[in-house]
């Protein structure tokens, strides 16, 4: 599915913010800095390419060829062994046994087999080793104009699943793992209402619909939130929700 909104969600999705890295090692007793760490659903590569700024050697495991082929044009020019992209699925990782000191899911670990996924991060990871469970997420409740575009995406896109929905919930990896700690991080984006819309055009409630129906909301929304916010940059509240587990 993501391949095909593979150049928005590189260009478009934002990164995590520093506390998030810091609370990971706090609470896994893993330090990142020498780590193997196994990045499942890696996508792009936005927690592969942190953890390797921070000293780990990743493997980045991701179904999608498009999308591990934007995290291996942003890993050039880096050491050949920081990065290696692995075509896969994270129901049955193509690893040996006890390799990792870490096995990460950002935005990812609710597109997989609940227990399959869980097993194969414990048969990977070394004695000591953790699973981190990680998503970004935007904050509505702290911004009213926040909560309506919600709201209206709720609205305009039938498969959508966010906080406008009394039954939304953050995806339950902290039940499918013996739990150490879960943590909410809360963090501001401020992003100009171009990059805001190419991060939408990211999801997959927007990767279903029909270039055309994508392209007509894209227009309604750059009108509304150009009404709301006339400077062209939107201050975004924001929360990573991580679960660290055994």
């Amino acid at each position: 599915m993501f391949d095909s909104v593979a150049d928005a969600y590189d260009a478009g999705r934002p990164t995590y913010p520093d506390e998030l890295y810091r609370a990971l090692s706090e609470v896994s007793g893993v330090g990142l800095d020498g780590a193997t760490a196994v990045d499942v659903g890696a996508g792009t590569g936005i927690l592969t390419h942190a953890l390797r700024a921070r000293g780990s050697q990743v493997i980045a495991v991701d179904p999608g060829a498009e999308m591990l082929a934007k995290l291996r044009s942003r890993a050039a020019g880096q050491a050949p062994a920081a990065v290696a992209a692995v075509l896969a699925d994270g129901n049955a990782l193509p690893l040996a046994g006890g390799v990792a000191d870490l096995v990460t899911y950002a935005q990812s670990w609710h597109w997989l087999d609940p227990v399959a996924s869980i097993a194969e991060a414990r048969r990977v990871l070394r004695p000591g080793g953790a699973i981190a469970g990680c998503w970004n997420l935007t904050h509505a409740a702290q911004a009213e104009w926040l909560a309506a575009y919600e709201r209206r995406l709720a609205g305009s896109c039938p498969g959508y699943w966010g906080q406008a929905l009394e039954e939304w919930s953050v995806p339950p990896i902290a039940a499918a793992m013996e739990l150490v700690e879960e943590r909410w991080i809360p963090w501001t984006r401020l992003v100009t209402i171009e990059d805001f819309l190419v991060d939408l055009r990211s999801h997959s409630f927007m990767a279903v619909l029909s270039p055309e129906v994508a392209d007509e909301l894209i227009g309604r929304e750059r009108a509304e939130l150009a009404r709301e916010f006339p400077g062209g940059v939107l201050s975004v509240p924001m929360r990573v929700y991580l679960a660290v587990g055994r």
